[in-house]
């Protein structure tokens, strides 16, 4: 088996950018604006905190663009850098994980077969109402639900992140689904 060697295709790009090219940059927005918009509205729950968010990320990454190195895609940098902007975002809201001894109760949904065969217009009623949940979710639970589940990193990547231990990410996560299952049912799931 032949070895690839990872090639980012938007290298030409982001060195053109790293030379000042204003239209490099505007192309480089437009790519990952909106990726990079929805991964920020689901940490801090607030869109026009995300917006901020997304604005200050795009101008931090232009101006640090000479530590990018080039050994993740540069997809993932920008990634890091608004999920970061975004975790303190929240910091600066005062960030309470919800206390450990605060519990909820929560069964899962029955597993029966109504869910099948829905019409696009009830899926993306079902969505709209499971995006808003989310949202009601309390920060702590939001941020490790939205890391894991979402943004595909692990409990020991959250845990270095929101510098928790790895249980506490892996507690949260719990009670966030719980949370969840809790909210979906009061809101007609």
């Amino acid at each position: 088996m032949e070895a690839f060697a990872y090639t980012d295709i938007n290298a030409p790009l982001v060195e053109r950018c790293r030379l000042g090219d204003r239209r490099a940059q505007a192309e480089i927005y437009k790519r990952y604006s909106k990726a990079m918009f929805n991964a920020s509205l689901r940490i801090t729950g607030n869109f026009a905190e995300a917006e901020d968010v997304l604005q200050e990320s795009f101008l931090s990454a232009f101006r640090e663009l000479h530590s990018y190195k080039g050994d993740s895609s540069f997809g993932s940098w920008l990634k890091r850098i608004v999920i970061n902007k975004s975790i303190n975002c929240l910091r600066n809201r005062r960030l309470q994980l919800v206390p450990l001894a605060e519990q909820h109760d929560g069964a899962a949904f029955d597993h029966d077969d109504h869910g099948l065969g829905l019409d696009s217009e009830d899926l993306s009623w079902r969505a709209d109402v499971v995006r808003r949940c989310v949202q009601e979710l309390p920060d702590g639970y939001r941020v490790v639900l939205s890391l894991y589940l979402l943004e595909g990193y692990d409990h020991a990547e959250i845990a270095s992140i929101l510098h928790i231990t790895e249980s506490t990410s892996k507690s949260q996560y719990s009670r966030a689904r719980k949370k969840l299952l809790e909210l979906a049912r009061q809101h007609g799931l």
